[in-house]
């Protein structure tokens, strides 16, 4: 053996592994069977990178045994070894993989775990599997030979600060030609895990469908292999029960939920393929990452090739499981992947399912639907922006809260249309209660014209974009001029309005008054047709984005967006009051009830005013004169 570094060095651990550590070694929670199944899947996922790698390099399987895990308890030393004959790590990779974490939510997963009763699920979501041996073992000695090189290094740590790198032994070096071997130092509570029937138990529960034999080799007789080992996405359903699925989901999405929807079907024709996918009940941690990754691998002919090759939609990114192509060739590149007309064929297809799936799944088993709207359907919305050709299809799937209830579809709310209404409306804001408040609701509550409160990030966007459903369009209660004058109002509100009212400003005059006094700070001031009992409300113009939308774009460029419209109530005694100040020549409260109003609706707009201590002022001088008239 040759070696470029012969002498032992110790390395801290990155800052976030040494936390993770110290919640490792001190067991925040009960469950510990999971760190099996985290090397486990560590292995096989080495043994799929040689079994890739040697498609171009066919010498890095130089025995030509396929790649296999091996589980090793040892009752005299107390250890346990897993170990496996995949690609293996040279020295710089054991010091990257197992001395830092390249992930982005780490800190978010620290935060997440010192929270948690049982972060059992946390571990496989946030792919750190390796570091919860430390639950078991009080040592940890990583021997490790990279297929195609001359040298095997030695990774060693007790869970504290740091860690050593050194050059394996000459004894260590032949034991392990190929591949990693884990051996763990277990803790005197962690004996269980040395019986050959507890090791058994976890792999059958976890991992079991993993594709690489999985041999027990006890101390005493021969050595078994305890997994079936089969590409159960290859198998006809006919042959599956529920609980098979079940198994395969956690196996293949390292999730610890019950999946809330199952796809398994293979397409033959032009191109031959099978699909197994998930939709998880439950909402993984890593939905909103900027890179906006898939979660479906890729098998060629059942070897695995990649799970970065967007074989679904970005807002289906939720979906769990895999594809196995019969026809893509063994070495395919990423280059190749992007472009490939298969894999676009493939994607377009396979979507299509999905989203049927998802409609039967609707119409037959509400309660799962509405298990994965609740955890997922801000991102199908995410669909309605980017998805021209399904759009109508994800609105028939979408659920909103309304003002009149909650997970109601388009096609109840067009049921529930109200005699003359041609129209669905909908009001976009930061959080339910803030909409609920919103006095943009006021025309509609008053004729019982049910409206959809949108709240998630993703709705300034899709509704910026002219959408309808079923020939009817969707239409903001926040942008452009509403007439709702052809509704009939409902029966309280008509009684309401035939009751003597204050006299209304005259419109001329106070739309006048009000221009004059914000000037720049609108674009227009108009009467409104949709408040009842507030005063004002700010408004987008017809054209470009609704209010919400443009507040938005405004505070990511950390800047103004357009000027707003500010639109009043004429029989609002406010505004009949600055209709009083500008007919009396009173200019300064004329213009201080001006100011007042445009503040107030940007305060309901979720805004502060401009200057807080002269908003502050101008109101505490309006309520002095109010007091000094009284």
């Amino acid at each position: 053996m040759t070696t470029t570094d012969a002498a032992e060095t110790t390395q801290p651990f990155q800052a976030e592994v040494s936390e993770l550590l110290n919640l490792m070694v001190h067991s925040v929670y009960s469950e510990t069977d999971i760190f099996l199944r985290e090397l486990i899947s560590n292995a096989s996922d080495a043994c799929d990178k040689l079994r890739y790698e040697a498609i171009a390099k066919p010498e890095l399987i130089g025995d030509g045994a396929p790649p296999k895990i091996r589980i090793q308890p040892n009752k005299k030393s107390n250890t346990l070894t897993v170990d496996d004959t995949g690609i293996g790590m040279d020295r710089q990779e054991l010091i990257d993989n197992l001395g830092t974490i390249a992930r982005s939510g780490t800190k978010a997963f620290v935060a997440k775990l010192t929270e948690a009763k049982d972060g059992a699920s946390l571990i496989g979501q946030f792919g750190v599997g390796f570091y919860s041996a430390f639950m078991v073992a009080e040592r940890i000695v990583v021997t490790s030979h990279r297929a195609g090189s001359g040298e095997a290094w030695t990774w060693s740590s007790s869970g504290g600060a740091g860690f050593e790198v050194a050059p394996a032994s000459e004894e260590d070096a032949k034991r392990v030609a190929r591949g990693t071997e884990i051996v763990l130092h277990l803790k005197s509570d962690a004996a269980k895990y040395l019986e050959t029937y507890e090791i058994e138990r976890i792999v059958g529960a976890y991992s079991d469908n993993i594709q690489f034999p999985i041999e027990l080799v006890p101390e005493e007789g021969e050595p078994r292999q305890i997994n079936s080992a089969s590409a159960l996405w290859q198998r006809p359903k006919s042959e599956l029960k529920p609980e098979d699925y079940a198994q395969a989901y956690k196996s293949i999405a390292n999730a610890f939920d019950e999946p809330a929807m199952t796809l398994h079907y293979r397409a033959e024709g032009r191109y031959s393929y099978a699909v197994l996918l998930f939709a998880p009940s439950t909402k993984p941690f890593d939905l909103f990452e900027p890179a906006r990754k898939g979660k479906v691998k890729l098998y060629v002919r059942r070897v695995f090739i990649t799970d970065d090759a967007d074989l679904l939609p970005a807002y289906l990114r939720f979906i769990r499981g895999v594809i196995d192509s019969e026809d893509l060739p063994l070495n395919i590149s990423r280059e190749m992947l992007q472009n490939n007309p298969q894999l676009v064929q493939i994607r377009k297809a396979v979507t299509t399912r999905v989203i049927s799936e998802l409609e039967q799944l609707d119409e037959k088993e509400p309660e799962n639907f509405a298990k994965i709207w609740d955890a997922f359907g801000a991102l199908i919305k995410e669909g309605i922006y980017e998805d021209f050709e399904r759009r109508e299809k994800l609105l028939a799937l979408s659920r909103f809260s309304t003002t009149t209830g909650e997970r109601r579809s388009l096609k109840q709310y067009v049921a529930d249309f109200k005699p003359n209404q041609t129209e669905i409306y909908f009001l976009v804001g930061d959080s339910i209660d803030r909409v609920k408040s919103n006095p943009r609701l006021e025309a509609a509550r008053a004729r019982g014209i049910e409206v959809l409160l949108l709240t998630d990030p993703v709705d300034a966007f899709w509704t910026s974009v002219p959408t309808d459903f079923g020939g009817k369009p969707l239409k903001s209660l926040s942008q452009g001029e509403v007439d709702f004058g052809l509704v009939p109002k409902l029966d309280a509100e008509a009684k309401t309005e035939d009751a003597p009212k204050p006299e209304e400003a005259d419109e001329a005059s106070v739309i006048a008054a009000v221009k004059a006094a914000l000037g720049e700070r609108v674009s227009d001031v108009r009467a409104s047709q949709r408040l009842t009992d507030s005063a004002a409300c700010l408004v987008a113009g017809g054209a470009g984005p609704d209010r919400e939308l443009e507040r938005l774009l405004a505070r990511h460029k950390g800047g103004a967006g357009s000027k707003p419209i500010l639109e009043l109530n004429m029989r609002h005694p406010l505004v009949a009051a600055l209709g009083a100040a500008h007919e009396q020549s009173r200019a300064e409260d004329a213009s201080d009830l001006a100011a007042l109003l445009f503040e107030e609706a940007c305060i309901l707009d979720g805004d502060l005013p401009e200057d807080p201590a002269a908003f502050a002022t101008r109101l505490n001088r309006l309520v002095a004169r109010g007091l000094a008239a009284s």
